[in-house]
């Protein structure tokens, strides 16, 4: 590289760093948004930074799959333009550059421009490192417009690499909710094996009702409860109620677990339709189900909170 080449490259450089910098601190009105009164913002812990996305992903992408894409994509030049204007290895070079981000994003979060976001760190991190690896792949041609060719073509797969490798990772970290269990499968219950089994047709607002995993009810009673042993799982609880047309429109449901109530509800009217009802319950131990007056409550299960490997 001659001293004109050089030269070129470091205004380039310098330009495009002060373009970064412009967004980091001022693009967006975040001057006009300062306001003291939040105090600091600093992100120690980094959350789902990079994911694979889905079709629906594409088609409808979001603000947060922008943006970052965005912090990625923006600092991708970084890896390319340094390194031709010094000699570095890969660790001088990223240890430099992550060294830097820290202490933007530490500017950013105190002079109440921005927070200091671990997720921005590492996105960056990556784009540097992106840039970087094309253009050690790009360089081993001699000619230059392969060269840059070759650069281009690897900083776009390494790019989908690295989005399918975080998307890998990042799904599978990610809790999704697992097969719906009907609650009457249970078998450490207060109650016997058979309670909630019989599932017999309901008429409510002048709809047609039919069960299809239980079906519980007050039995004759004014009350009942049910209550069941959860193990504290992450859980999302599913249910349907209402009073049959049949009978007086008097009744109420109440869901507790471990001493906190989730749903209370009564009823003095006739139902226009059938209620429905999710609740979620992270690490509950003991559940509780009180019914009261004619309200009844029917195909009543969970769907837990799993990683891929514990399916």
């Amino acid at each position: 590289m001659n001293t004109g080449q050089r030269k070129i490259i470091l205004v380039i450089t310098l330009t495009y760093t002060v373009f970064i910098l412009y967004f980091m601190f001022f693009a967006f009105d975040r001057a006009d948004s300062i306001d003291a009164e939040t105090g600091f913002t600093f992100l120690l812990l980094p959350e789902d930074f990079f994911r694979l996305p889905d079709l629906s992903d594409l088609l409808h992408p979001t603000l947060m799959d922008a943006v970052g894409f965005g912090n990625i994509a923006a600092f991708i030049p970084f890896g390319i333009l340094i390194p031709l204007l010094y000699r570095t290895s890969f660790i001088q070079f990223m240890f430099l550059f992550i060294l830097s981000i820290l202490v933007l994003e530490t500017v950013q979060a105190l002079t109440l421009l921005g927070s200091f976001d671990m997720n921005d760190v590492i996105q960056n991190a990556l784009g540097a490192a992106v840039g970087f690896g094309a253009l050690r792949i790009g360089s081993r041609t001699k000619k230059v417009w392969r060269s840059i060719a070759a650069t281009g073509i690897s900083v776009v797969v390494l790019m989908i690499g690295i989005w399918g490798s975080f998307g890998i990772v990042d799904k599978a970290f990610t809790k999704e909710q697992g097969p719906f269990v009907a609650i009457n499968d249970l078998r450490n219950g207060s109650v016997n094996s058979s309670t909630g089994t019989k599932r017999d047709s309901l008429r409510i607002g002048g709809l047609n009702v039919e069960p299809q995993y239980n079906s519980y009810s007050t039995e004759g009673e004014n009350t009942m409860t049910y209550t069941y042993t959860l193990g504290k799982k992450e859980l999302y609880l599913y249910l349907n109620f209402g009073i049959s047309d049949q009978e007086d429109a008097h009744g109420s449901l109440r869901i507790s677990a471990d001493g906190q109530e989730y749903l209370s509800t009564s009823q003095e009217e006739p139902s226009l339709e059938p209620g429905t009802s999710s609740i979620y319950f992270q690490g509950a131990k003991a559940l509780t189900i009180t019914l009261e007056g004619n309200m009844k409550i029917w195909d009543v299960g969970f769907r837990e909170m799993k990683y891929a490997w514990h399916r």
